[in-house]
């Protein structure tokens, strides 16, 4: 540990222990310790969550230096345990919470915020929490890791970060009984004035900020996606000189982080499919288990890619199947589709299939992707299917957390004994199999948001466009080191921070391309200079 400056020495003397003063113990090693004696997930979050409120440094170099071992317990799996309890265990404020009832001085309060320089915000309604629905004001939890995630994964100055929670209510009927709770005791309201109001408040506030929308309901993240994405869109602003406010710089992890962190992966499956089967690298057939905004935001970006490589649009669609609840999406149930289904629904007329297991066994799909959070729904029979279909089938259970996968990493090897191509949401254990071990492939977002985030900042980005994401997962399914290339999808997650400034370096690239990069600084970089300087810019705690 670095000693306290000489200067407040004498001011300290007496006040701690002569090695805090002086130096002498590591305050990493100790924090790591005391982590260590903690006995439960649940209990090793609190831990950290003080920890980062009181010694941020320190807080980030733990993470930095182990980040394999600690991000499980700062954002998934963890996290959503956390978001359930949050007012039990909630002991200080840890974001910036507006409540609906705060509307008309949203940017106010805003201004009350302690940090002035803010170039990044995440914020959530709460009303989709990963997996486990609407949990109101626990949403913030989700804010607060995934921007600790951006500092420990690509570097970007924690007090530059926010988290906002948007408390619109809950339909959570248990969180409105709980004594406890934190949040507003009323029915959830759907409001598109008070998210104007907030998305003016924090381009007038923090005018530099990107803003990224997490864990909203489906249509409400479409909806407020494209509602804002677009630098020319207007909405109206009271506090805008001209009563209006031009839109941009904002995206939404949910669609396009995990869009472009599953082409990744399926771009690299894909390659290894065509190898053991020798067929054309694009002859696929796709079904699609889950339909909200996860499922077709990843299912869209997957459509792109196809797209990109010759195909037409409507050729490009006709290779998705998308199944919900209901079974297989088609135009047959008219103006009862949501609108984001419709971008993939089968045309009217086909086959009415109720079930998955049906979908597969008509379809003979190359790959089987998941984004339903129903623990499970990749049976046995199911994957041993898709094992007779292909020499190596491409299986990817994604939701999460890890009891909602759709299917574990053991059963998948097991099933297709050891032939699977596999990519889960949730972290699996290495599985032994016939003598062989076979290591999971985790489709995280945290391997492609931090740094889309790094690159529009680097950028000074005035939007994030289809470019930009695009750029971001072919940069992560490049990023494959010689001991990964023939077995894994992505990277091990100990090389993040190197990860997110090369995928940064590819995003703020093309928003330089697509005019949207801001800053003049990139005109005419080198590649090597490029990722140099954006390395420059990376947060690098040292504690003392």
């Amino acid at each position: 540990m670095a000693s306290i400056k000489q200067a407040t020495v004498a001011q300290l003397r007496g006040m701690a222990p002569a090695s805090v003063i002086h130096g002498g113990v590591d305050s990493v090693q100790r924090a790591l310790a005391q982590l260590n004696s903690k006995d439960t997930p649940i209990e090793k979050y609190i831990y950290l969550s003080q920890l980062r409120g009181t010694a941020k440094d320190t807080f980030y170099r733990l993470l930095i230096d182990n980040i394999i071992d600690i991000c499980p317990y700062v954002y998934t799996p963890t996290v959503g345990a956390a978001c359930q309890l949050y007012s039990t265990i909630y002991r200080k404020p840890d974001a910036l919470y507006l409540s609906y009832n705060d509307r008309g001085n949203l940017a106010e309060i805003m201004s009350n915020w302690p940090q002035h320089g803010i170039r990044i915000a995440v914020v959530s309604d709460g009303s989709r929490i990963l997996g486990l629905g609407d949990l109101g004001i626990g949403g913030c939890q989700i804010a607060v890791g995934k921007l600790t995630l951006y500092v420990g994964g690509a570097g970007i100055k924690p007090d530059s970060t926010l988290p906002i929670i948007l408390d619109m209510g809950t339909n959570n009927e248990t969180l409105l009984n709980d004594p406890l709770y934190l949040g507003l005791r009323m029915k959830r309201v759907y409001d598109d004035a008070f998210l104007d109001e907030f998305y003016a408040a924090v381009r007038t506030t923090f005018p530099d900020c990107l803003i990224q929308f997490e864990d909203f309901s489906s249509e409400s993240a479409f909806k407020y996606l494209d509602r804002y994405r677009h630098k020319e869109s207007l909405i109206q602003a009271p506090s805008a000189p001209s009563g209006q406010l031009h839109t941009g710089k904002c995206f939404n992890d949910d669609i396009q982080g995990t869009g472009a962190v599953i082409l990744a992966g399926f771009i690299n499956a894909v390659k290894l499919a065509s190898a053991a089967s020798g067929r054309p690298i694009l002859d696929q057939r796709i079904v699609f288990l889950g339909a909200g905004s996860a499922g077709v935001g990843v299912a869209m970006q997957l459509v792109e890619f196809f797209t990109r490589n010759g195909f037409t649009e409507e050729e490009a669609k006709q290779k998705f199947y998308l199944v919900d609840s209901k079974g297989l999406v088609t135009d047959d149930r008219g103006d009862n589709l949501p609108a984001h289904k419709r971008a993939l629904s089968r045309k009217a007329g086909g086959p009415q299939f109720k079930t998955l297991e049906e979908v597969v066994e008509h379809v003979r799909p190359s790959a089987l992707i998941g984004l339903s959070t129903v623990g499970g729904a990749f049976s046995e029979k199911i994957v041993r299917m898709m094992g007779s279909f292909k020499a190596r089938p491409i299986i990817f259970p994604l939701s999460n957390p890890s009891h909602l996968s759709e299917c574990t990493f053991e059963d998948a090897i097991k099933w297709t004994n050891g032939r699977v191509i596999f990519a889960s949401g949730s972290p699996f254990k290495a599985v032994e199999h016939g003598g062989s071990t076979y290591e999971s492939n985790q489709g995280n977002n945290f391997l492609s948001f931090p740094g889309i985030g790094l690159g529009c900042i680097v950028a000074k980005a005035n939007e994030v466009n289809d470019d930009m994401v695009y750029e971001s997962a072919l940069a992560l399914a490049d990023s494959l080191d010689d001991s990964e290339i023939n077995t894994l999808l992505y990277p091990r997650l100990h090389r993040i921070r190197d990860i997110s400034a090369t995928i940064a370096a590819r995003v703020a690239k093309a928003a330089v391309r697509t005019g949207a990069a801001e800053n003049s600084k990139l005109g005419g970089m080198a590649d090597t200079d490029l990722l140099a300087y954006i390395k420059s810019k990376q947060y690098d705690p040292t504690p003392c």
